[in-house]
């Protein structure tokens, strides 16, 4: 198996026994953490979404099958990603799976590094979007301490507004637009305006930004 990230959990879910087996010795032969379940229920009673992790899902399972999980899954926004395995598919159950956000969809019998593959994309997907997440919100945390005042600042700069502007539209002179800007950049933790706005909308938090109406300068911003 190729070189994974750390701390990643397989969730396998699967009513044949086994295959369960087979599966869950397999994976765990690379070194991978597996946990395995006969049935959906079992799967949502026991997954924590604190540990990073994809679940490899049968399609065809009694009472709840793996594509009715999926629903459950998005209907409470937990965002693990899916691989569906199945051993009699049909083009209408993986259309819909992939529809809903599954990363595959692999037919039995299937080859056993192509699946162990899929893992590595399917567990380092999920860590991403943890690790994007975490920054996100360390980034709302810092535009929190901001004060009032240097929230305006940042929000007329985000609406494209140069130095002068920002000076105009708040009263204050630009030294004093200045030193507002440094304070920022000081708070979020970022060397540059730029950076700090590229940031802003790599992460979409401008709505986060919302303040009072502000007054616009006479060029329209």
């Amino acid at each position: 198996m190729p070189t994974k990230k750390p701390g990643g959990l397989v969730y396998l879910v699967d009513d044949d026994f086994a295959i369960r087996d087979s599966l869950s010795l397999f994976i765990e032969s690379t070194g991978q953490a597996v946990k395995s379940f006969e049935s959906a229920e079992q799967f949502l009673q026991a997954y924590d979404q604190e540990q990073p992790g994809c679940l490899l899902l049968d399609v065809r399972m009694p009472v709840m099958s793996g594509l009715d999980l999926q629903d459950v899954l998005l209907k409470n926004n937990i965002d693990i990603p899916i691989i569906f395995i199945s051993g009699h598919a049909e083009v209408s159950d993986s259309a819909k799976a992939f529809r809903a956000g599954a990363v595959d969809f692999i037919e039995k019998p299937f080859d056993n590094l192509v699946l162990l593959e899929r893992i590595e994309e399917a567990l380092n997907k999920d860590i991403d979007a943890r690790t994007e997440y975490a920054e996100k919100l360390k980034l709302i945390h810092s535009i929190d301490q901001l004060t009032l005042r240097e929230k305006e600042v940042l929000h007329l700069i985000v609406n494209n507004c140069s130095s002068k502007e920002v000076a105009s539209v708040l009263g204050i002179s630009s030294r004093t637009v200045e030193v507002h800007r440094a304070h920022i950049m000081e708070k979020t933790h970022t060397e540059s305006i730029t950076q700090l706005l590229i940031m802003i909308v790599r992460y979409d938090v401008v709505t986060h930004l919302a303040i009072r109406q502000l007054p616009t300068s006479d060029n329209g911003h």
